[in-house]
């Protein structure tokens, strides 16, 4: 397999630190955009979040480990959907990851919609069948259907449920725009959801981070990250900004009272970034949370 070269992979990194061969982690991206609601631009999300990590440092601050170097992280070309749409493009992505985890590659996938996130966790469930899912978004993502298709980044979660995953081990953080029938399938299916609402009265206690954590079932863990989980005032480069978000410390103790579970992090996806030029900083902070992640699942 032939990753891309420094100018085009992620960190910007040299080739001795970025070949497949040698390389733990591969960084696979999924430039899919079909189902735009509001805003769009998914489709770039990929392309600007390695070209932003070209101005990550290394050395990052919270572990003051350069985890690039330890471990290697080899970007590879993207995927090219063609005219795969709906499910002929969840099974084509679902090969994709599988491959390499069969190669036992860490996988991070960048999309593109949200609708792309239900192959990667289609391929880490036939891999790890105790794991459970960690799933950041504004949205709980569970309708049947959205604008006539079932394959909308509306439905990804539902499409979850249909391939046969316990939905009981699904979390979800940070939910603050659903319709009604949602938020009963929710409850039919045993999702545990942590609504925005609910956390900042305070329902959950201080340390709500600890309760969401607990509520994971098993040790394993797959994390599909939607950036309007953040609040527009960091993150209003995604196609629906919704207000009352979260912020940056208190999404990373998340990670760190995963940590002190012993849990671990088996792969995950970054999706939904609309990359706009004139928010920068939104853009830079998708290629940081790549690398804070990469170096939770490595710590």
């Amino acid at each position: 397999m032939k990753a891309l070269p420094t100018s085009q992979n992620f960190l910007a990194l040299p080739k001795e630190s970025s070949a497949y061969d040698s390389s733990k982690i591969v960084i696979l991206s999924a430039p899919y955009e079909k189902t735009v609601s509001y805003g769009g631009g998914t489709a770039k999300g990929p392309n600007a979040i390695i070209k932003a990590s070209h101005y990550v440092e290394f050395l990052d601050d919270e572990f003051f480990r350069e985890l690039c170097f330890e471990v290697g992280i080899a970007t590879l070309p993207p995927l090219d959907f063609g005219k795969r749409t709906g499910k002929l493009m969840l099974e084509f992505l679902r090969k994709a990851v599988s491959n390499e985890i069969e190669n036992d590659k860490f996988v991070v996938t960048l999309g593109g919609e949200h609708t792309i996130s239900t192959a990667p966790i289609m391929a880490q469930y036939a891999r790890h069948p105790e794991m459970s899912v960690l799933h950041f978004d504004a949205h709980s993502d569970l309708r049947m259907e959205y604008s006539g298709t079932p394959y909308s980044h509306a439905c990804f979660m539902a499409r979850v449920a249909d391939f046969g995953f316990p939905m009981e081990r699904v979390v979800q953080v940070g939910i603050r725009a659903q319709d009604k029938a949602e938020f009963e399938y929710a409850k039919k299916l045993g999702i545990q959801t942590f609504y925005a609402t609910r956390i900042r009265k305070g329902e959950h206690g201080a340390g709500w981070q600890k309760a969401v954590v607990n509520a994971l079932h098993s040790n394993e863990i797959y994390i599909t990250f939607d950036v309007d989980y953040f609040d527009p005032a960091i993150m209003p480069s995604t196609g629906t900004p919704e207000p009352d978000g979260f912020f940056w410390n208190e999404t990373m103790e998340i990670f760190r009272e995963l940590t002190r579970a012993g849990k671990r992090i088996i792969g995950f996806d970054v999706v939904e970034l609309a990359p706009d030029p004139k928010t920068r900083h939104a853009t830079y902070l998708a290629a940081k949370l790549v690398y804070r992640m990469l170096n939770f699942a490595f710590g």
